[in-house]
């Protein structure tokens, strides 16, 4: 069989890479940093352990049909998979609380019933009926298939079904998410829940076509999950994985170069000094032949690696190098034990909508001054040091390559304090991740966390596809279709298996 060579260790190039080990390829994996799994990172102090990346894993079935097709051990054999319940508890703006419960409709249409009326159950119910149809329409081309060589059609194809709405002479649909919210939910309370799921992607509401939908209904249907230990042991599980199958990690290497010859990529040309690799001693570049070259890295990483200019005609989807947003993380060592019935993660939604929209999507970007914030209180005795203590994990989305002031901070703590009283007093220390660390740990510029691929929207939300212009080289990953989060990293990995050993014919996951 072939040889391939993986370009970063990222959950997408894991995922490539232990599916074609299994089909008897020989693969070799190059990673940059010291460390597997992108973004999807670690940090520890006095005992306390917290997940710098995603802290939750939405669609597991992705990942149980990597270690099904991989393995003899699924996934269960290799992480602990705890399902949240609640999936979450949402503090609005006018100090109204509502818990959800996770994967029950039922149950979620009365306990928005009885916390925020009559009423609302209803209506966010007939929204999921409709997210739902949105999901059967778009759920194959954007997630379980490669991308459609016409894939203009996605762009200007809407695939949730708007309720119409009469406003003077004139009837309209939502086309975007803002408006779904106020002409379908019309309650800012569930505008807010329902904005919520495009701000954990840094999407723009008031821009986000109406079929983000899906990303709300993935929740409610799928259920929202934990991985014991956090979720970089479900990064620690694929990259063991990956050894089982005799995939081959070289840390600490940097690929300078993707080598063409003939019009085809033949291999990558690695910097000096590399782990395990005779450029260590000669101090000479090391050519690495390949059939195939797989990369894991952001589109503007890929160009420089590419002789010839950018990878992407102008008739293909244009990289989702620009704009984007990132993340600002707090990670919080609290003295006291965690209460007994804590939630998992509470939303703190933002007194100032509109304040927060233009600070994160406007011409003067930076850290909102009254910012959502999504608290994680995971119920793990293996990220503490003994059951007196609390670790905490503060998220809030904030513009690509924001700085991050002490009064940021201070305001995000404001925040959280309205879930978690008395956090000040039980503040041990804190430490701060910054876009600048996640540049650093994903080599995206500014940090920018990619979206999942989304229908509609003039095609701004879909990503690449994961072939390119250089026959041999193919892209896998958050910046490759189907797109960022966990679920969709993991579908890359198939869709690009399925492209090399299938060949062009490959029609998708099944």
């Amino acid at each position: 069989m072939g040889r391939i060579a993986v370009i970063g260790a990222g959950m997408g190039a894991m995922a490539t890479a232990a599916r074609l080990a299994v089909a008897g390829h020989r693969v070799v994996v190059f990673e940059r940093t010291e460390t597997y799994g992108g973004a999807v990172r670690r940090f520890e102090r006095d005992g306390f352990v917290f997940d710098t990346g995603p802290g939750l894993l939405p669609l597991p079935a992705v990942y149980r049909d990597l270690f099904v097709k991989t393995g003899k051990r699924p996934l269960e054999e290799c992480v602990e998979l705890v399902q949240v319940d609640p999936s979450a508890d949402h503090v609005f703006a006018d100090g109204t609380r509502v818990s959800l419960p996770n994967a029950s409709r039922a149950g979620v249409l009365a306990t928005l019933d009885e916390a925020l009326g009559d009423g609302a159950g209803a209506r966010w119910g007939d929204f999921l009926v409709r997210a739902r149809e949105a999901w059967d329409r778009a759920r194959r081309p954007l997630l379980e298939e490669p991308l459609w060589p016409n894939w203009t059609v996605l762009a200007g194809r809407e695939p949730y079904p708007s309720v119409p709405h009469r406003r003077l002479l004139r009837t309209r649909r939502a086309s975007t998410l803002a408006e779904v919210a106020a002409w379908e939910l019309r309650d800012p309370r569930l505008t807010a829940l329902l904005e919520s799921h495009a701000l954990a992607y840094g999407l723009d509401p008031r821009t986000a076509p109406a079929s983000a939908a899906v990303l709300p209904y993935m929740d409610h249907a799928f259920g929202t999950w934990y991985v014991r230990g956090g979720i970089r042991e479900l990064a620690r599980a694929v990259y063991e994985r990956c050894l089982e199958r005799r995939v081959e990690f070289r840390f600490g290497t940097t690929v300078e170069r993707i080598v063409e010859e003939d019009g085809r990529a033949v291999g990558v040309e690695l910097a000096p000094g590399g782990e395990g690799t005779a450029s260590q001693e000669s101090g000479a570049r090391l050519f690495e032949e390949a059939d195939h070259v797989i990369a894991g890295v952001a589109p503007g990483v890929l160009d420089g690696l590419v002789a010839g200019g950018p990878l992407r005609g102008p008739d293909e989807v244009p990289p989702q190098s620009t704009g984007g947003s990132s993340r600002l993380t707090l990670l919080l060592a609290l003295r006291g034990a965690r209460p007994a019935g804590t939630p998992h993660r509470t939303v703190v939604h933002s007194a100032d909508r509109d304040g927060e929209l233009e600070r994160l999507f406007g011409e003067r970007p930076g850290v909102p001054a009254a910012p959502t914030v999504v608290v994680a209180r995971p119920d793990d005795p293996a990220l503490v040091p003994d059951a007196e203590h609390e670790a905490v994990t503060l998220t809030v989305t904030v513009p690509r390559g924001a700085g991050v002031s002490g009064p940021d901070v201070e305001r995000v703590l404001d925040a959280a304090e309205r879930a978690l009283p008395g956090l000040r007093e039980r503040l041990l220390w804190h430490e701060v991740r910054t876009p600048a660390d996640i540049a650093e740990a994903t080599g995206a510029a500014g940090g920018v966390v990619p979206a999942p691929a989304l229908a509609a929207a003039d095609g701004r939300l879909l990503h690449p596809a994961n072939t390119t212009r250089l026959p041999g080289l193919f892209a896998a990953g958050g910046w490759a279709h189907p797109g960022g989060g966990l679920p969709h990293a993991g579908m890359s990995g198939a869709l690009v298996a399925g492209l090399i050993v299938e060949g062009p014919d490959f029609q998708g996951s099944q």
